[in-house]
């Protein structure tokens, strides 16, 4: 009966010791999800001629597709007040 005793309070103890950091390391990662770039990065990264402005030859990636959308003056330039007031993405279901 001890024995029994022992070996169910070291379950126990396992399965709360599993899932509290289980818990843990979830709530870390959401902590360290990317977030969006800024405007400025942007610039850093891909304005080739530096000109403060980025054109569809420059950029890549989800803003390359919907530059159409964020360029609402029709010049061939996303601006920073442009890409500030630009539609933001929609967020992608979750997969379980």
């Amino acid at each position: 009966m001890k024995n029994r005793t022992i070996k169910t309070a070291l379950l126990l103890f396992g399965a709360t010791l599993f899932f509290s950091t289980n818990a843990f390391a979830q709530s870390q990662n959401r902590s360290e999800r990317k977030k969006p770039p800024t405007f400025e990065e942007l610039i850093e990264d891909m304005d080739a001629n530096k000109d403060g402005k980025l054109s569809e030859d420059e950029i890549k990636g989800r803003l390359k597709k919907d530059f159409a959308k964020i360029d609402t003056d029709e010049d061939g330039f996303i601006t920073a007040e442009e890409f500030e007031k630009a539609p933001k993405p929609k967020r992608q279901e979750r997969r379980n």
